[in-house]
């Protein structure tokens, strides 16, 4: 079985220069977990949950970070109210930042006519869960590992049959 035959067509993507708080946006709207990243008609590279998850980690940013609890908002003492203001304005620096800052660059594809084994394979060595499916060097779609488990279980069924 081939990636083409298991992978889904013109997947959502963002650009380059849009804000991480438009990706954010799309991979909840969406329910997926990563975005080709575009650079005009090239796939620059690949943004994910991890990725913007990761901005929320970083040095000064965490010490100025308070993200309270469902209890705490009723219990928040008026003091921490300056944390709070803090806490909004990193977020809306993250939000502002654009997607090329945070992206993994650069992309690791696979070739439409590849082997679903081989798109595993990768996966597997490079630790990642989804990859840019390329035709002539253009984004034509995007397989993840749940892809693949889909279309194991499908290729034994058919097997079976």
């Amino acid at each position: 079985m081939q990636v083409k035959d298991i992978m889904t067509p013109d997947p959502v993507t963002v650009r380059v220069d849009s804000p991480v708080r438009e990706a954010a946006g799309l991979l909840r709207k969406y329910h997926i977990g990563g975005l080709p990243v575009m650079d005009g008609e090239q796939v620059a590279g690949i943004v994910t949950e991890t990725d913007i998850l990761s901005l929320l980690d970083t040095g000064d940013l965490s010490a100025d970070l308070w993200l309270p609890s469902p209890l705490e908002v009723i219990e928040v003492p008026v003091r921490e109210f300056i944390n709070w203001e803090k806490t909004k304005r990193a977020l809306t620096d993250i939000g502002d930042m654009e997607v090329r800052q945070v992206m993994s660059s650069p992309v690791i594809a696979i070739g439409e006519g590849s082997d679903i084994a081989d798109a595993a394979s990768l996966m597997l060595h490079e630790g990642i869960a989804r990859l840019p499916v390329l035709r002539d060097g253009k984004l034509v779609g995007i397989v993840t590992r749940a892809d693949i488990v889909q279309g194991i279980g499908a290729s034994s069924r058919e097997e079976g049959s």
